[in-house]
């Protein structure tokens, strides 16, 4: 006589899935490498270094300006980016790196950094960032008949996470070229990311523990008419 189906031994407790759309949209590991792979890319080639310096010009540090103080100033206003585009990139940045133990990109004020390193690059290199970034509210357009600025954490996550795992080229047909809006939003992870690691948040998140082996850097404190 057959066995009922109380009479069967137990199985094995089904096993739980986590959905793909509950994984943060990028790990800080991947980011951590795209700020690696791009500080290689900087030093192999200079000339397509993000932060490459316009001849001639002097930073902000040689006309005596103090960056912490400029970034951080509650009147803050963007030099480079308008409202809207600072918004954005304020909106992408968080969803790239959002808070979790640590500060997300939003308080480490990545989007202030990156408006005052673009208002000193070639208009060349800002016209591609502006590009990418329009890119990103024209699919937000598309998609969901919103900017991405307005939109749910979730849909900001459900348009990003294709452009972020992207389908691998086939290796039969090694001339296809990768889709636009990858190379767009590929462009605006790596300088977030470098940004943020930039940042003394990103950099406590590595594990520096605010310490200078040093001291802080103090310039001579003589007078001028010391010196001979």
């Amino acid at each position: 006589m057959a066995s009922s189906q109380s009479d069967l031994p137990p199985g094995p407790e089904p096993r739980s899935f986590v959905t793909r759309s509950s994984l943060p949209l990028i790990s800080r590991r991947d980011l951590i490498r795209t700020t690696v792979l791009a500080g290689v890319t900087s030093a192999l080639a200079p000339g397509l270094a993000f932060s490459q310096e316009r001849a001639l010009e002097l930073t902000p540090a040689q006309r005596g300006e103090d960056g912490s103080t400029l970034l951080t100033d509650p009147n803050w206003k963007p030099v480079f980016l308008n409202d809207q585009q600072n918004e954005t990139l304020i909106a992408l940045s968080e969803a790239i790196i959002p808070a979790t133990d640590t500060p997300g990109a939003k308080e480490a004020l990545v989007n202030r950094h990156l408006d005052l390193t673009l208002s000193a690059e070639p208009a060349e290199i800002q016209q591609k960032f502006l590009s990418s970034l329009s890119f990103i509210d024209s699919e937000s357009k598309r998609l969901f008949d919103q900017e991405f600025r307005s939109l749910t954490p979730e849909d900001q996550n459900q348009l990003l996470r294709p452009l972020a795992y992207f389908p691998q080229p086939s290796i039969w047909n090694p001339e296809e070229h990768p889709d636009p809006g990858v190379e767009h939003f590929e462009r605006l992870k790596s300088l977030i990311a470098n940004a943020y690691y930039s940042s003394e948040a990103g950099q406590r998140e590595l594990g520096w523990d605010g310490t200078f082996t040093h001291g802080p850097f103090q310039g001579c404190q003589h007078s001028a008419s010391t010196h001979k």
